[in-house]
């Protein structure tokens, strides 16, 4: 058990340069002499902001910077902890575990006054604890569907009735109640032909068929639809319309009313997981808006704010389809986590969440400039707003023994196995950009890709060694 340190104080009188970096330097000093041990609990931050005579934003800077070099580590409702002995070097040392790009996640925030905002909210909700710990009415209480309406309106460009809107445990359960709604065993559902791993892992639960569709530079390729529509039959057509998993492709606005044209002739559905619609500052409107009646909306919080927060806002087409969304829901979660609906509603009344999703905005922005700057030109697809992008293979590299490559040197990244339909999946690779990797490790991970791209060894290429 490490001590409480409530009286230790950092030694900044006579340092140059700013505060936050010189009680960073005074926590590895004291870590180097003793003074601190390993899992010693540092004094609050705004206990030592008072003591020091700085203010909050100050102390709480110099708490993520300790923590980016790798000296303390904060436990939400406990407190920040020596880690143990600090490096010689003010950057932190190169993990393995920090150069995952597997899973695509967004930037994870760093600004300490946005960290504090977001604790404080924790905190807020927590004063009526007891009542979260109960059951609530289904689909979302009435203040949880609000708080819906205003995020779709304001970050999705769907205006929708509370009425027909649900709140669901994450967008899986909202696209496994459409998916069981609208198709059974042996149904066929298109899609992108490279689409989102998830729905070829739900229809497959469920014994549907997946028939994935081209696509071009404007998106699913409307005439492979009407093909598809003639010689399937489908019963719904699936999109990730904006950012696309795994390309980033977004279906432009034309593309979307050849799409809705097709699917209105043969009275197909469309279900359309708008996971990362939020993420642009201006998207195309999405298929909701333009084809209400036909459209079963999912968007998720995961992609723009957090995987951790699992809530999703299903948006039904009419009233009477909500009632058959709502049964599948309740026979299969019963309902979503009332204290996570409880975050993600309190973050979007009070701002919180439009600010997060602007910090993430903004990293991505820097994370795609490395990208830019870093990686040869026509060897990768991605979009200046995503925190993903899809990389193409140069000979001799297969995408097997690419990925064996990277993750020989710690770095993870998805072969397009994972994502491919209907065709033989191609010699590419999806890379993240976002979750707990630092903008010092993405540039790393891109230079290393970079080297891997312009300098393939034949052996390792050929999968000899």
């Amino acid at each position: 058990m490490g001590r409480k340190l409530v009286g230790w104080i950092p030694q900044i009188g006579k340092s140059i340069g700013p505060h936050y970096q010189a009680i960073a330097d005074a926590i590895e000093a004291d870590i180097r002499i003793g003074r601190l041990a390993p899992a010693d609990r540092l004094p609050p931050q705004r206990v030592l902001a008072q003591q020091l005579g700085l203010n909050f934003t100050t102390v709480a800077r110099a708490y993520v910077e300790a923590q980016r070099r790798g000296l303390i580590e904060s436990r939400v409702g406990a407190g920040s902890f020596v880690r143990g002995e600090a490096t010689a070097s003010p950057k932190p040392a190169r993990r393995r575990d920090l150069v995952d790009l597997t899973m695509n996640l967004p930037p994870e925030p760093e600004d300490p006054v946005l960290l504090e905002r977001m604790r404080l909210g924790l905190e807020e909700i927590g004063t009526n604890l007891t009542a979260l710990l109960r059951y609530q009415g289904f689909g979302g209480a009435p203040a949880d569907k609000d708080a819906a309406v205003t995020w779709l309106a304001r970050h999705h460009r769907l205006e929708v009735p509370r009425d027909r809107v649900l709140v669901c445990p994450g967008a899986h359960s909202a696209l496994l109640a459409t998916l069981s709604v609208l198709a059974k065993a042996g149904d066929v559902v298109c899609c992108e032909d490279l689409t989102y791993p998830g729905i070829r892992a739900l229809t497959a639960q469920l014994g549907l068929q997946l028939v994935g569709l081209a696509q071009d530079g404007e998106g699913i390729s409307a005439d492979a639809f009407e093909e598809a529509c003639r010689r399937h039959a489908p019963k719904a057509l699936y999109c990730n319309p904006t950012l696309l998993n795994p390309t980033t492709a977004t279906i432009s606005a034309r593309r979307r009313a050849a799409l809705i044209a097709v699917a209105r002739r043969h009275g197909v559905k469309i279900i359309e997981d708008d996971a990362y619609g939020s993420v642009p500052v201006a998207p195309p409107p999405p298929f909701a808006a333009l084809a209400p009646d036909i459209t079963y909306y999912v968007a998720g919080l995961a992609k723009c704010l957090g995987a951790g927060l699992r809530v999703a806002y299903l948006a039904a087409p009419d009233n009477r389809s909500v009632w058959p969304l709502a049964a599948s829901l309740r026979a299969a979660t019963v309902m979503a986590s009332p204290i996570t609906v409880a975050i993600a509603s309190h973050w979007i009344i009070e701002g919180i969440a439009e600010d997060v999703l602007a910090a993430i905005r903004q990293e991505s922005r820097a994370r795609q400039g490395l990208v830019r700057e870093i990686l040869p030109a026509g060897s990768y697809l991605t979009d200046p707003e995503a925190f993903h992008l899809w990389v193409s293979l140069p000979t001799p590299w297969s995408r097997s023994s690419f990925a064996d490559h990277m993750r020989s040197s710690g770095m993870g990244v998805v072969v397009s196995d994972a994502f491919a339909v209907s065709r033989p999946p191609p010699e590419a690779v999806r890379v993240c950009l976002g979750g707990v990797v630092g903008r010092q490790e993405t540039r790393h991970a891109l230079e290393f890709l970079a080297d891997a791209l312009a300098h393939p060894s034949p052996a390792v290429a050929s999968g000899i060694i």
